[in-house]
């Protein structure tokens, strides 16, 4: 039903553009435009070029060229588990849940149950930019942007072309394919697109003792369909609507040690660039994963995390009023319910059989109110904004039956619900000619998942296995931070920013040791993070250059039985991360950029254990790009020049290791 959803609203947009034929206008398939009050933040904007020349061809390598990204592992989307895909910034981490909204043309991209992002279904050569703001949000869906906002615009014809493709191949004989088609329909336009990736993968387990006959390469194997249309319902009326379909077939370190994510969405957008502006959305999801674990110790399954449905549904209206004076006001509403359940199998590890069979899952909603205005009085810009959120935990359950007795036990988890108040505001001052100062303050919201209320989990490593528990009384994580910084425009061509900032996460939810290999999701007092953002963009000529840095001191704060962890680092953040690409266009169509990297040491554990601690790793990237014939390109790509070793995992000692050097070499085709 969900597939059949997703093309009928495409065709429908796709049909209504093609009755617009004679309208003079050509719609944009953008949202709405960014107000002036986003230069108080720290806002990075990675454009087109940038996003489909990374040294993997994945999003998340785009994106890890903006210091203080980062994933819960430093595995990328072919060899981690789908689950572990959150997306946070600034060092907020300390589980696998997303603390940064992740928009697509608008949508909330985490997933209803895990609030993790399914990082492999978004193709960077699909984007026409992304734009990331670090910090506490307000706004739509603000409540989930408790380390900042990731914004994902799609492109349109103008920069896709009305037939592209390419292909590539990498020295494991891995290849990579997408496709897409882009036509003007009238004064509207369509856009549908594939990609699909596969391979037998590398080791993530070392050689050594670790490697044993039952180890196995992250073979992975995952493909994605995207359909898009806009259409002018009036000269300054557009409908957009957009569909996307994947699925994502993944190894993980163990012959048998399998996952499946899954998922269909859909949605349709009304924007209106009048007097007065609107900006109104719907969304729905529908997601499916599936996992079998394997122990260490004996190579059998010892999980069958066999279905977990989820569903998403939300929307927003946003009305930007006309109301003059210098003013930008922005008033609107959002909603957000996420549904999930999970059903699974445990095993003894010793002789496979069936143990207990498990159940859980529950309800998430936030109904949110927004207001925002932005003022500009001069050289001097301010802005500030306020929301309330009606959150409510509701229908949680967890439901275990063991084998060996005659009925199964179930918990009904009691149902809560309360208002939140949050907000921003900033300052903008205009100090000198290409010279800008600012200073903002923000707070906010982050609800528990299901996942993190009501599934437990077991990973076993070196014979050892260790219990996380699920938390169904877990409260909200609340955000208060302030940051100042400056953006200078020194010359032509030349960009220096400079951020300073104190965030720090009150109630914030992390996986605490609680007993011998035993951990459960709990509220620490606060994680606290302060630090330095820098970056540059200079462009001389035909040579450019792309820096970033992040230094960031991040601590838990922690009382009573939590002690022991105050002060120290919270699980897989490091205190430093820097990027820098280099490029060099020699002549028209030619693109030559290496990408150097460097992620600084992160512990595995709440309590930094020195049995956990992942190594700093840099690696070496590099894109060409060269015109064969009129619209054919020779493409070449190299991950991990050097050969790194990089530890993605190091639980006791037992590791997991990411992308050894690859080299990727194909063919890329674009017509207008």
């Amino acid at each position: 039903m969900m597939k059949h959803r997703v093309w009928v609203a495409s065709v429908a947009v796709i049909a209504g553009a093609a009755q617009a034929e004679e309208a003079p206008i050509i719609v944009s398939g953008q949202p709405l435009a960014t107000t002036a009050g986003a230069a108080a933040y720290d806002l990075s904007v990675l454009k087109r070029e940038t996003l489909t020349a990374s040294p993997s061809g994945r999003i998340e390598d785009a994106l890890s060229g903006v210091a203080g990204f980062q994933q819960f592992r430093r595995s990328d989307s072919r060899a981690a588990n789908p689950s572990s895909q959150g997306v946070t910034l600034r060092a907020l981490g300390g589980n696998a849940a997303s603390r940064t909204l992740v928009l697509l043309d608008g949508v909330p991209m985490a997933d209803p149950m895990f609030g993790s992002v399914p990082l492999s279904a978004l193709a960077p050569e699909r984007l026409g930019a992304v734009r990331v703001m670090r910090g506490g949000g307000s706004g739509a869906f603000g409540a989930g942007a408790v380390a900042g906002t990731i914004a994902l615009d799609s492109a349109g014809p103008d920069a896709l072309g009305l037939v592209s493709a390419e292909a590539v191949a990498n020295d494991r004989g891995e290849t990579a394919l997408s496709a897409g088609v882009a036509p003007r329909l009238g004064a509207g336009f369509a856009q549908v697109s594939g990609r699909w990736d596969r391979g037998a993968g590398f080791w993530t387990t070392p050689e050594g003792p670790q490697r044993v006959p039952a180890s196995v390469k992250a073979a992975y194997d995952s493909w994605s369909v995207s359909a898009r249309g806009v259409a002018p319902l009036a000269p300054d009326v557009e409908l957009q609507a957009r569909g996307l379909v994947y699925d994502d077939h993944r190894t993980l370190r163990f012959a048998g040690g399998t996952s499946h994510a899954s998922g269909e969405d859909a949605s349709l957008r009304l924007v209106g660039r009048g007097r007065w502006q609107f900006d109104v959305l719907a969304y729905v999801q529908d997601r499916g994963f599936s996992n079998v674990t394997i122990s260490s110790a004996t190579y059998r399954p010892t999980l069958d995390q066999r279905r977990t449905p989820a569903t998403g549904l939300g929307g927003k209206i946003e009305i930007r009023p006309p109301v003059g004076g210098g003013h930008v006001l922005r008033l609107g509403t959002d909603m957000r319910r996420a549904r999930g359940d999970l059903y699974e199998t445990k095993y003894t590890g010793c002789t496979g059989a069936s143990l207990c069979y498990n159940r859980a899952g529950g309800r998430n909603d936030d109904w949110g109110l927004f207001a925002e205005d932005d003022w500009a009085i001069g050289p001097v810009t301010l802005t500030g904004g306020v929301r309330a959120d009606r959150w409510a935990v509701a229908g949680g359950y967890i439901a275990n039956a063991i084998l060996t007795e005659s009925a199964p036990a179930t918990a009904a988890t009691p149902a809560r619900s309360g208002w939140a108040v949050t907000g921003r505001g900033g300052v903008v001052r205009h100090v000198l000619r290409g010279l800008d100062l600012r200073a903002s303050a923000y707070s906010g919201l982050r609800q528990p998942t299901i996942n993190e209320l009501y599934r437990s989990f077991t990973l076993t490593a070196s014979g050892v296995s260790t219990v996380t528990n699920a938390n169904p009384t877990l409260g909200n994580e609340m955000l208060k931070g302030y940051e100042a910084g400056l953006d200078w425009q020194v010359a032509k061509g030349l960009r220096l920013t400079a951020t300073a900032f104190d965030n720090r996460v009150h109630h914030a939810i992390a996986n605490v040791t609680t007993g011998t290999n035993i951990r459960t999701r709990q509220n620490v007092d606060a994680i606290h993070a302060r630090g330095l953002e820098l970056g540059a963009q200079a462009a001389w000529r035909r040579v450019s250059l792309e820096a970033s840095l992040a230094l960031t001191d991040a601590v838990m704060e922690t009382s009573g039985a939590q002690i022991a962890l105050d002060g120290l680092r919270p699980a897989q953040t490091p205190e430093i991360a820097a990027s820098a690409t280099l490029g060099w266009r020699p002549h028209a169509g030619w693109q030559i950029a290496a990408t150097l990297r460097h992620t600084g040491a992160q512990y595995e554990d709440d309590r930094n254990s020195a049995n956990s601690i992942q190594p700093a790793a840099t690696t070496l990237g590099a894109f060409v790009m060269v015109p064969l014939r009129r619209d054919v390109s020779l493409i070449l790509r190299a991950e991990n020049l050097t050969d790194a070793t990089i530890l993605t995992r190091n639980q006791a000692g037992s590791i997991d290791i990411g992308a050894p050097r690859t080299i990727w070499a194909g063919l890329r085709f674009g017509a207008k």
